[in-house]
């Protein structure tokens, strides 16, 4: 993901500070991985160097100065360019699950116990994320649903594979 861009993409919608910046970006944006607020402060002195966002104002508060954001012309074109680009699509034909198929069978490991090991991870996965569909909000079930959707696609991978174990083993050992 674009920190950067999304970061943009929030003050696209109001000017903003760090703080709210975060907040917003991991209610969306962060499940399961918070933004760290130094990630937050470099970005947006970048964006700023890079005449993307401008400060509009210092307040005084409780604690130190608050500095509120603001989009420029130049980072709203980007916004609008970057939401109107396809998504690269994945997975590229470089997939770790099958890198580690093949070195296990060019290695004369069991890559069948892997393929099991990593069904069972998936499978644990797919149960959180059920459970998070099921208690979540809107949000939280549409990212689940995304995420339920590619381990059902490993999933099925895994499955072919370890049907193909043999004839890949004669390709890759030969």
């Amino acid at each position: 993901m674009s920190v950067s861009l999304t970061l943009l993409g929030l003050l696209d919608r109001e000017p903003s500070h760090g703080y709210d910046l975060k907040r917003a970006y991991d209610t969306y944006f962060g499940r399961g991985k918070p933004l760290p607020f130094g990630q937050v402060y470099s970005t947006l002195s970048r964006l700023t160097r890079d005449g993307k966002v401008v400060m509009s104002e210092v307040g005084r508060g409780v604690g130190p100065d608050r500095k509120q954001y603001v989009i420029t012309e130049l980072g709203a074109t980007e916004v609008d360019q970057w939401l109107t680009q396809p998504v690269e699509p994945e997975p590229h034909l470089q997939s770790l699950l099958f890198t580690k198929v093949a070195l296990a069978l060019m290695l004369e490991r069991p890559a069948e116990d892997y393929l099991d090991t990593q069904r069972r991870a998936h499978l644990q996965r797919m149960r959180e994320l059920t459970e998070i569909k099921r208690t979540g909000g809107l949000v939280d079930v549409m990212l689940a649903d995304h995420g339920i959707y590619h381990l059902e696609a490993d999933l099925r991978w895994i499955d072919a594979t370890s049907a193909r174990l043999d004839a890949l083993r004669r390709v890759v050992r030969p």
